[in-house]
């Protein structure tokens, strides 16, 4: 089944969620699931495939992310929450975890990001192989990152004042401000729009947005201009409307994420 063809979320909860939970805090068994799941989907070849996914952020053409964008949360939740189907097909169970880089603001990338070899294979959260038809060059074969100094990742405080903010727009803005510096940040692959998914880290990274958005939904409700609610997601069968409620789409995150920081 392609992305665009995946069927949309249940408007009922399901019985039981699954966790999404901070890279830092899975355990050996979570982790190694994670990878398994992500190398499964880097082999397969067809549109279940994670070129496939990768491909939908940027290239090949046309560039179907949302950025700049009042659908800039809504998109990136409906994006996260299909890729995390694809993945339990291969591997069930497997939940996407977050970034935290307001903890490891002063450590940079997380180690299971950084490491070449896992278990004494490859590593495949380390890097991804970039099909022909997603290149920006032609000898731009596998994902790459140049990470910035450490202590330049966004702050507790940083994001606070971001999660303040009572009106959507504004924080939805601010928090694509930031968002963005970790883009730049990482440096590589995940500089530049039309590639950055290949890297595995995009997942990670836009899971620790995602959470942020759930965080500022507890704080504020949900916020969402009333005339965007019915606004379609392409490729993806679905609205804003169906991404306000994590727990229809069958996720939430760990209780420890009850603040800024929270791992």
């Amino acid at each position: 089944m392609s992305p665009a063809a995946s069927p949309p979320a249940s408007p009922l909860a399901p019985k039981a969620l699954r966790h999404r939970r901070s890279v830092r805090r899975l355990t050996p068994g979570q982790l190694a699931d994670l990878r398994a799941a992500i190398a499964a989907a880097q082999g397969v070849e067809d549109d279940r495939g994670y070129q496939a996914w990768a491909g939908i952020h940027g290239l090949p053409l046309p560039i179907s992310c949302k950025h700049q964008s009042e659908l800039f949360l809504p998109w990136h939740r409906a994006y996260l929450y299909l890729f995390e189907k694809a993945l339990q097909d291969l591997v069930p169970g497997v939940t996407l975890p977050w970034w935290d880089w307001t903890v490891e603001h002063q450590e940079g990338i997380p180690r299971a990001y950084t490491v070449r070899k896992a278990d004494g294979r490859k590593n495949p959260l380390f890097d991804s192989p970039i099909q022909k038809s997603g290149r920006e060059v032609p000898g731009q074969s596998r994902t790459t990152r140049a990470p910035g100094r450490p202590g330049e990742l966004p702050s507790p405080q940083a994001v606070e004042q971001v999660l303040a903010n009572r009106d959507f727009l504004t924080f939805q803005s601010q928090l694509e401000g930031i968002h963005d510096g970790v883009h730049v940040w990482t440096g590589g692959t995940m500089g530049r729009i039309p590639v950055a998914a290949y890297d595995p880290v995009f997942w990670a990274h836009h899971c620790m947005i995602d959470r942020l958005w759930y965080l500022w939904q507890l704080r504020h409700g949900p916020g969402v201009p009333g005339a965007l609610l019915d606004r379609a997601l392409a490729p993806f069968p679905m609205t804003v409307r169906e991404t306000l409620e994590v727990s229809h789409l069958g996720y939430d995150y760990a209780a420890s994420t009850a603040a800024v920081g929270g791992t």
